[in-house]
């Protein structure tokens, strides 16, 4: 499915060590998505390039929400897609909804600094 060495799937069990724990060496953008959701699906291949043309500055994160509620539940999503970007153990930010590549870029780029 994902080709990307940047692009990893990540569970409710797995998130405190792939994400939070990992965050402490370089930012990483959650995708709370769902296979229902259309927008989630539309978000997909604007975050990929995102991320690939970065090449490891950022990496991505995917979270299924319908087998991870908890995750969802833990961060208060109240929609999907949401996407929240971590450093540090911290959430930096976070956006809902379909956004085009530079939009994506752009905001990364604000919340890194």
């Amino acid at each position: 499915m994902q080709k990307s060495p940047y692009i990893f799937d990540v569970d409710v069990e797995g998130f405190d060590q792939q994400v939070l724990e990992a965050s402490e060496k370089r930012p990483i953008l959650v995708d709370f998505w769902a296979e229902w959701c259309s927008p989630c699906l539309a978000l997909a291949p604007a975050l990929e390039r995102v991320i690939d043309e970065r090449a490891g500055e950022v990496l991505l994160a995917k979270v299924e929400v319908d087998d991870n509620m908890k995750l969802a539940g833990h961060f208060r999503l109240r929609g999907f897609p949401t996407v929240i970007l971590f450093y540090r153990k911290q959430e930096l930010g976070r956006f809902s909804g379909a956004r085009a590549v530079h939009w994506i870029d752009e905001w990364i780029d604000q919340h890194l600094g």
